[in-house]
């Protein structure tokens, strides 16, 4: 008695607070809860999703420290282009080189400036050119605004990246200089940067060519 007496004391309830029969009220209250929890699945689902992200973030090696380099060759600085995981990713700008391993994404293997790894690029930037002839640190004939350009590069590589060396310049063996100095006494001097000799040859005796001087000419 006392059951049925409060299902319809709730039963009044409902009708007089919602102002639905208890039949409609309680299918609202059912779709309200299946309603809240499908969200509440999809929510749970998803939510791990950032987590292992940042684990996957920090499971990633981090960068090693630059490693100095000092003057390398172009064809050793061709060595650290991306294309071994193992090394730095080194650029040369002006001769100087960078280490741009932080940046692999834009100078590593399939990125959009990969083709400036490994190399001084000094023209390249420059120009904003991609083409093979253009791969060189050569910067000789370059206009003003060209110059410019290439500065506002060196300036962003030297505030961004650490330097780790230097293309090494190729210099031409000295030669020996000679120089031929006649003396007075008709002897020729030959002296070179290393050493000097003196080679003797006969003194040249100049005559007028008939045995007669011009002041005997100009007596008679």
């Amino acid at each position: 008695m006392a059951v049925l007496q409060l299902w319809e004391t709730l039963k009044l309830a409902i009708t007089a607070y919602t102002g639905l029969s208890p039949a409609t009220f309680f299918t609202v209250l059912a779709v309200a809860f299946a309603f809240y929890h499908v969200l509440s699945g999809m929510f749970s689902s998803s939510a791990p999703l950032p987590r292992r992200a940042v684990e996957e973030e920090e499971e990633r090696e981090p960068l090693p420290p630059p490693v100095q380099l000092g003057e390398i060759t172009e064809e050793e600085l061709r060595a650290y282009d991306g294309s071994d995981p193992k090394k730095p990713l080194l650029m040369a700008i002006k001769g100087q080189i960078y280490d741009v391993s932080q940046s692999r994404m834009f100078y590593g293997p399939g990125g959009p400036y990969a083709l400036f790894a490994g190399r001084d690029a000094s023209r390249a930037l420059a120009k904003m050119s991609f083409e093979e002839k253009d791969l060189t640190g050569d910067i000789e004939g370059l206009g003003a605004f060209e110059l410019d350009a290439l500065q506002d590069w060196e300036y962003k590589f030297m505030g961004k990246y650490a330097k780790v060396g230097a293309v090494q310049k190729n210099t031409a063996p000295a030669t020996e200089s000679s120089d031929v100095e006649l003396t007075a006494n008709g002897t020729i001097r030959s002296a070179t940067s290393e050493t000097a000799e003196t080679v003797e040859t006969p003194s040249l005796n100049l005559k007028p060519k008939y045995g007669t001087s011009t002041t005997d000419e100009a007596q008679e």
